[in-house]
């Protein structure tokens, strides 16, 4: 029984050696045609990796010959298939670049996008992977109005500016929770300052109010009655332009205690 189990064991390694020795021997090898249809093989078979490998390796002889667009352009398709997005992207930048009238240029350039859309962060970490995916896919929105991938990029586009402006109200959101109401309203203000159709508007308005009315219920009572029409003037801001928002409901009853106080200091 050990003896019929030891020969199967042997005859599986010997197999797998084989089939090793089979693919480097035609990876490594001259004969360019057995190379390229193993590659394709090898990516039908979704073999992703040793694809791009085999790919890889016919570059150099395929370049300048009607093969070259079709071997660059699947070499950065098997990196991205096997979900190496970084050598993709490489891939098939260079690729866009090199081959502008390849029938695989449409596909070149939406995949190249999803690349970086994919290289992108968490809206808390780094945006700068965003703000260049988010130019690149401009560019391919202008100049590929008809794209069958248009509302795919508008889709990526639309998520990276969410994550964008739920970075910038949380920035400003962070001082309020810190308790720094000044600088709470300050910089609340600024994020519609510079984006006021920032996606988060009725929260920041909210925030923008709740911090002037912490910040007057907290200051010395000199200052208390100017800081409380700053309020007033936010409240009316949130009000009138979210009149169903539920934060309405608690904002006013701040608003009737901020009128009591200002009318005792007329």
């Amino acid at each position: 029984m050990r003896s019929r189990l030891l020969i199967v064991i042997l005859a599986t390694v010997a197999l797998l050696s084989s089939c090793k020795s089979q693919y480097e021997a035609v990876l490594y090898g001259s004969d360019i045609q057995a190379k390229y249809k193993m590659a394709f093989d090898l990516f039908e078979a979704k073999k992703y990796s040793k694809a791009a490998e085999a790919f890889e390796s016919l570059t150099m002889a395929t370049r300048g010959t009607p093969q070259d667009d079709t071997v660059q352009f699947y070499w950065g398709l098997s990196n991205y298939r096997y979900g190496d997005y970084i050598t993709a992207e490489s891939n098939l930048s260079q690729f866009v670049s090199t081959f502008p009238l390849s029938p695989f240029i449409e596909e070149a350039r939406f995949l190249r996008l999803d690349c970086l859309y994919r290289g992108t962060y968490r809206y808390e970490l780094d945006p700068t992977p965003t703000y260049r995916a988010l130019s690149e896919m401009n560019v391919f929105q202008i100049e590929n109005p008809s794209s069958k991938y248009h509302d795919r990029v508008a889709e990526m586009v639309d998520d990276l500016n969410n994550r964008l402006e739920l970075k910038a109200y949380k920035s400003a959101y962070l001082y309020y929770h810190m308790e720094d109401y000044l600088a709470a309203h300050y910089a609340l203000k600024n994020v519609l300052k510079d984006n006021a159709d920032n996606r988060y508007r009725e929260e920041i308005l909210y925030y923008t109010a709740m911090a002037a009315y912490k910040y007057a219920l907290y200051s010395i009572e000199s200052k208390q009655r100017e800081r409380y029409l700053v309020f007033v003037d936010d409240y009316f801001n949130i009000v009138s332009e979210f009149p169903e928002s539920k934060y309405v409901k608690e904002l006013e009853g701040l608003y009737n205690k901020v009128q009591k106080q200002l009318k005792k200091g007329e």
